[in-house]
């Protein structure tokens, strides 16, 4: 059964609003504060410049400690396989992916900053499969809303109990499935206790579902900025675990938070016309968020109230200018 508890949440919520507001790029959330350490990527090895996509097919595939800097633009025929131990890097105001997209699988320790990743067919746009220590920062990702839900795929997938990940200062726009954490209810025993992701400082604009929409696991989600999110954007389901805090809806936003367990057709249109029942998941409000025009429906209160490391909250009432004048590219 659906139940809303905005109000009762409306007064017990902190409110921490009045913290300074403040721009720092720096690593921050579960990609930094981890039992791994920080991942700092290709940090210590050789920092080497591509231009054509066979010199950065290569220079991704070992396991070997190296920055690769990405110049230009890149039509891939096959999907980018990123090594272990790698810092990829759009060079100045950011180098594009189109074609085919990334994938970083039974990986640790990556970056992938200042990329333009566009309309990546019959893929997600990156996908991040059992792998550890990830920080995805200041990409845009872009692709069509037109085509309806199941044209394109994800634009950053995380499965398969991948863990400790940080996605911050993205553009996420025109398309409708975004990011998916967990991609099926069937795999408990693969994703539980793991999924551990930080989502801050994304703007995500003219986007259908998921932003995230997760399983099985535990998502910090605060100062994103959200606009014109047409179904649902936060998704918590099949004992997933939220917290959520100092983000804002703007524009024709319908629900903004839920953890009713059905996946709508809009998310998944292969289902039946009453949408794909799963279990509910949990969340938990920390500092105030600007619900803007939308809903939230919270079925179940969960465990998850405080994130185990240090991190700053912009203020709210500065939430929108801050992430539009920092998410995306050019901007590291």
């Amino acid at each position: 059964m659906k139940l809303s508890f905005l109000a009762t949440f409306a007064s017990l919520v902190l409110d921490t609003s009045s913290k300074p507001t403040r721009r720092d790029f720096g690593l921050v959330g579960f990609g930094k504060d981890n039992p791994f350490g920080p991942t700092i990527g290709g940090s210590g090895g050789e920092t080497v410049t591509v231009t054509s996509p066979a010199a950065l097919v290569s220079a991704l595939a070992d396991n070997t400690p190296r920055t690769v800097i990405a110049e230009g633009r890149f039509n891939l025929t096959t999907r980018l396989q990123v090594g272990s131990n790698k810092s990829l890097i759009g060079s100045g105001k950011g180098a594009e992916i189109s074609g085919k997209g990334i994938t970083v699988a039974d990986k640790t320790n990556v970056i992938i900053r200042n990329l333009g990743i566009r309309f990546i067919l019959n893929h997600d746009g990156i996908t991040i499969q059992n792998s550890t220590r990830v920080w995805i920062d200041h990409n845009e990702f872009e692709s069509d809303i037109t085509h309806g839900p199941d044209y394109y795929d994800g634009q950053c997938d995380i499965v398969r109990a991948s863990d400790w990940i940080t996605v911050s200062w993205n553009y996420f726009h025109d398309h409708w499935k975004s990011s998916l954490l967990g991609n099926s209810d069937a795999i408990r025993d693969v994703d539980t206790g793991h999924l551990h992701i930080t989502y801050h400082h994304n703007y995500w604009r003219n986007e259908g579902t998921r932003g995230p929409a997760g399983r099985f696991g535990h998502q910090h989600v605060f100062n994103n900025l959200y606009e014109d999110y047409h179904y649902q954007a936060i998704h918590s389901r099949s004992d997933n675990q939220v917290l959520v805090e100092g983000n804002v809806f703007r524009g024709n936003t319908t629900e903004a938070l839920s953890t009713y367990g059905l996946v709508i057709p809009d998310d998944s249109p292969n289902t039946s016309p009453d949408g794909d029942y799963e279990i509910d998941g949990f969340a938990n409000l920390g500092a105030t968020n600007d619900w803007g025009p939308a809903t939230i429906n919270i079925t179940q209160v969960g465990n998850f109230t405080k994130a185990p490391y240090e991190y700053e909250l912009t203020s709210l009432d500065s939430v929108e200018q801050v992430v539009k004048a920092g998410a995306g590219l050019g901007r590291i």
